[in-house]
């Protein structure tokens, strides 16, 4: 199943590579990947989309740990 992510992320070096990393330990793919700078340059904001078997309130807990996430949704694509 498809799912939509929408994250907040501090602009740190490494933030997307370890948000990548974290959603292919828990089993799923990205298919797509668009992200913006927000307007205080501090944040960015990133939308993903992901395939997996697994449910994905697992990536979403795991992905609100990281210190670089500070928002984290998740909605199956239509």
């Amino acid at each position: 199943m498809r799912y939509q992510l929408d994250l907040t992320l501090r602009r740190a070096e490494g933030a997307l590579a370890r948000v990548l990393g974290t959603a292919e330990r828990r089993g799923f793919q990205p298919v797509s990947v668009d992200g913006e700078t927000q307007d205080d340059g501090d944040r960015w904001h990133l939308r993903m989309t992901v395939e997996g078997a697994r449910e994905p309130e697992g990536l979403q807990q795991q992905l609100a740990k990281l210190y670089d996430c500070l928002a984290v949704e998740v909605q199956p694509c239509r």
